[in-house]
């Protein structure tokens, strides 16, 4: 901000005339185009009272017009607004250059932030944005993976404007988006697909609606359903202790206030659950190789068996370095052990997911040590697990941080769920963020052996239709993710049945 001889020129970089807003406005007098016009996004659910402040602090410095209460209208309505009224005015170099250098500003947790990516992503906007979060939830792993943070910001006028001026300077980076089905065949009568209260499916998995009959993705006889995701999808015991938690803060979410206190509950579910003393008081049915078989398909479409230890007890499919607030399951594999398979560094923009196996939670704490990791499985461009028959009635798993438990039929059919690179969006990075492009001059693009890593490797070892949208702008709805202090505020969390929340352990 220093070159700017006043705070009134700094912000005029990301001011937007509200004629370009909105058609029923007049052309306003020609100035300079702003370098970075935002459109700011913030879920007033979120962070308690902090989104509602930063609502009125971007408010305050910006056009009220180009700031946008996420309870209040949604993002897919909003951008197909402005980008008609941008196409209308396609005439005007003004409008033309806000259209080219248009950035979004996301406020709240990974899951608000997921909503934005979905709905850019679905609306195929001729010049997509890219898009920054501020770190308003709970894990906050998007915003951590990108450089903007995990902990909650200041609402006050200084922390915005030192915000919009890493935005000014942020970088743009490629994100894989990745699309998730699940199908599995109508039960017979007293038999259900519906997910085991009190939680239902994510969001971004169609807030559980089924896919309509004229979709191309319905199967007759089947109930199908899909949706995308950024960060991960895990499967196995860690989804189960996380929905033991998110469960019991549905409950009472009284006893859920102070992050401490959470992350307590969480380690003494765990021990609970048999998570850490898995290979006693863990049925072996509930091995990932005794749950499903797993197949992965590299780029070129072969589709082959993944190899799963029967010591395996959680599986996570993994597209960005954080997980579970900040930590990386896939870490630095050792060069020499690594460059038979073929491994690469954990791209965020490369076609690839990393496929991470644990044990028990014992193993899923190494990730606090240096070096740290799991038992890496693979990288792949898709994923495919198949129920076993008669494994189990039902499993768990987790997407982006919400839990749900799936219920499993027992008859010969097969319940499927695969996951596939679907395409990218564009975000905004700091320069020093922890995520890696294959675009990126400055990054190998295989692991050097003078690169930091662990030497204690775990030697256990054509897309249609379907995959080319999520859905997000026509189903997603507004994650709850605030804590509220009064009675309106819990009676709109019970409304929600959907639950947010991060784990801290596995």
């Amino acid at each position: 901000m220093d070159k700017y001889n006043t705070l009134s020129d700094f912000l005029k970089e990301f001011y937007i005339p509200t004629y370009v807003l909105s058609p029923e406005e007049e052309e306003e007098e020609a100035v300079p185009p702003p370098a970075s016009p935002v459109l700011v996004f913030i879920n007033s659910k979120s962070g308690g009272q902090l989104g509602g402040e930063l609502i009125l602090t971007y408010r305050s410095l910006l056009n009220h017009n180009q700031v946008f209460d996420l309870d209040q209208e949604t993002p897919d309505k909003v951008l197909r607004r402005i980008y008609l009224n941008l196409e209308r005015l396609k005439d005007d170099d003004f409008a033309r250059q806000i259209r080219e250098k248009l950035k979004i500003i996301v406020a709240g947790g990974d899951g608000t932030a997921g909503w934005l990516l979905g709905v850019v992503c679905d609306l195929k906007l001729s010049h997509p944005p890219p898009i920054a979060t501020v770190p308003l939830g709970t894990g906050n792993n998007l915003p951590f993976a990108f450089g903007w943070g995990k902990k909650n910001p200041g609402t006050d006028r200084t922390a915005v404007e030192l915000f919009l001026d890493q935005v000014l300077k942020a970088k743009e980076m490629k994100i894989d988006n990745w699309h998730i089905l699940m199908r599995m065949k109508t039960p017979k009568e007293g038999g259900s697909c519906d997910p085991v209260a009190p939680l239902e499916l994510p969001h971004s998995l169609h807030a559980f609606h089924r896919v309509s009959p004229t979709d191309e993705l319905n199967k007759e006889g089947c109930h199908t359903f899909r949706g995308g995701f950024w960060n991960y999808f895990s499967l196995g015991m860690d989804a189960q202790i996380s929905y033991a938690f998110h469960s019991e803060r549905k409950l009472h979410p009284e006893k859920f206030k102070n992050q401490l206190v959470n992350q307590s509950t969480y380690v003494k579910l765990g021990c609970t659950q048999g998570w850490f003393c898995a290979s006693l008081f863990h049925p072996a049915s509930r091995n990932i190789a005794q749950l499903a078989k797993v197949k992965i398909a590299t780029r070129n479409g072969q589709w082959h068996d993944l190899h799963i230890p029967h010591s395996i007890r959680s599986i996570v499919c993994l597209n960005l370095p954080s997980f579970s607030g900040g930590l990386n399951p896939w870490g630095t594999p050792n060069p020499r052990k690594q460059r038979d398979r073929g491994l690469t560094p954990p791209f965020v923009d490369d076609g690839l997911i990393e496929v991470v196996g644990f044990r028990n939670a014992w193993h899923g704490l190494v990730l606090l040590a240096p070096n740290g990791h799991g038992t890496r499985l693979a990288q792949a461009n898709r994923i495919r697990f198949e129920f076993h028959k008669g494994a189990t009635d039902h499993t768990f798993m987790r997407m982006d941080g919400e839990p749900w438990k799936q219920p499993l039929p027992l008859d010969d059919e097969t319940v499927m769920v695969e996951i596939s690179h679907l395409g990218q969006v564009n975000m905004l990075a700091t320069h020093d963020c922890r995520s890696r492009s294959m675009f990126d001059p400055s990054t190998p693009r295989h692991y050097d052996a003078a690169e930091e890593y662990d030497d204690n490797e775990d030697e256990s070892m054509a897309e249609g239709e379907e995959f080319r949208k999520f859905g997000a702008a026509d189903t997603f709805k507004i994650p709850d993710e605030g804590k509220h202090s009064n009675e309106k505020g819990r009676a709109s969390r019970r409304r929600n049945s959907n639950v947010h929340g991060w784990s801290h352990f596995f």
